[in-house]
């Protein structure tokens, strides 16, 4: 077999997001894409603001021999200088450009900043449910993934990701809001991580570096704030992109800011700039640093989203399915009718309605509805909803 062995394992545990998204465009040219409710990808449906769309404009309209000429590989000086000073003021930690890092997207940041941290056998800590690509991103640089079952209400559960460290850990990955359940880590929660990490890094030797996947950061409701990483914990991370908040996944745009209090901090960005080279990224796209940089304290209007969160979480209510509304992101985390949650997705598929087992992000049991769609679509899905919440046992009273 020419194709590494490794990789085709990989392949058979590989997303069951990009699985179910495959599954949807099959039914749509079956069926014709009006008659598929596609719940499967976070894909974003809304458009990037239109000041975003006039800053590429002037961006591409520029006269400059250089504009699509090599930068530093840690990106454009001056838009790292724009990134700090946001950051600074978002994290309320005093963040310079020495500490930001542009990247491709938060994955390459990710990729950037396991590759600088772990030795090999070295493992990372993540809470389920998660994004299970950590997994692969950690194993692209001889580390291993540990997952640490949160909490019911799919808090972090700090005890149990304490009773897992041990001098070979490297990290613990944190996404708040999280996917796929919504939840924002509560400033309580993220105070106790913070000194449990020091304690144990004191015990051990070593740091335990905190690694924030912060993507959905700004697309939160009701008030909710994100409590800052940074502020809680030295030895902390910052990855990020621009694809959520301002609509812009294709372009892989996004940035890592180290907490200038992080230990080794100078050997740190060092080696995370030759990480971003080495890795094969070179640097982010040109043209979307130059954006990014102008387009920083912008987003998407998130009561877009609040809406269409509002009206799913309305209709299935009504069903009877179970399910704790999510604070921020634009997903819906139930649980399964049936233990199995397996039947519930393959009953919704039946009805042309698709979405993602739990076992996808390591929490069975559940499934994940992305509602960043037309509101015609939760709207006309809602029949195809009761009819699989019936047909796997639930009780409904529509």
């Amino acid at each position: 077999m020419a194709t590494a062995q490794r990789i085709v394992e990989m392949m058979e545990r590989s997303s069951w997001i990009r699985r179910m998204f495959e599954t949807g465009a099959e039914l749509k040219a079956k069926h014709g894409a009006r008659n598929v409710y596609d719940f499967s990808l976070g894909n974003p449906n809304l458009e990037a603001p239109g000041e975003v769309h006039r800053i590429v404009a002037e961006e591409l309209g520029r006269e400059d021999p250089s504009l699509h000429a090599y930068m530093p590989n840690a990106g454009y000086p001056h838009v790292r200088e724009a990134v700090a000073d946001y950051v600074s003021r978002e994290q309320g930690v005093a963040v310079s450009a020495d500490h930001i890092i542009m990247t491709c997207g938060a994955g390459g940041a990710m990729n950037v900043a396991l590759k600088s941290i772990l030795n090999p056998g070295d493992t990372v800590l993540a809470t389920t449910p998660c994004f299970m690509e950590y997994g692969f991103y950690a194993d692209n640089h001889g580390g291993n993934l540990e997952l640490v079952p949160g909490r019911p209400d799919f808090d972090l559960d700090v005890d149990r990701l304490e009773e897992k460290i041990t001098r070979r850990t490297a990290a613990v990955i944190v996404n708040s809001p999280n996917n796929p359940s919504g939840r924002v880590y509560p400033a309580s929660t993220i105070t106790a991580l913070s000194g449990m990490l020091m304690r144990k890094s004191r015990e051990n030797g070593r740091a335990v570096y905190l690694l924030s996947d912060e993507p959905y950061r700004k697309i939160v409701y009701d008030g909710v704030q994100v409590p800052s990483v940074l502020a809680a914990y030295g030895n902390s991370i910052v990855v990020t992109s621009h694809s959520k908040d301002l609509s812009l996944p294709g372009e892989r745009i996004g940035y890592l800011a180290v907490n200038p209090a992080a230990e080794d901090a100078e050997n740190l960005m060092p080696a995370m700039i030759l990480c971003n080279r080495i890795l094969g990224y070179v640097n982010a796209p040109a043209l979307w640093q130059r954006v990014a940089g102008r387009a920083q304290g912008l987003k998407v209007d998130t009561g877009v989203y609040q809406r269409k969160r509002d009206m799913l979480c309305g209709g299935l209510r009504k069903i009877g399915y179970d399910f704790r509304e999510p604070e921020g992101t634009f997903y819906l985390f139930p649980k399964s009718p049936t233990e199995d949650e397996l039947a519930t997705v393959d009953a919704l598929r039946s009805r042309l309605i698709l979405t993602v087992p739990g076992r996808g992000f390591g929490c069975p049991g559940h499934f994940r509805i992305s509602f960043c769609v037309a509101d015609e679509v939760i709207e006309r899905s809602m029949d195809g909803f009761a009819a699989a919440f019936e047909q796997v046992g639930g009780r409904t009273d529509r």
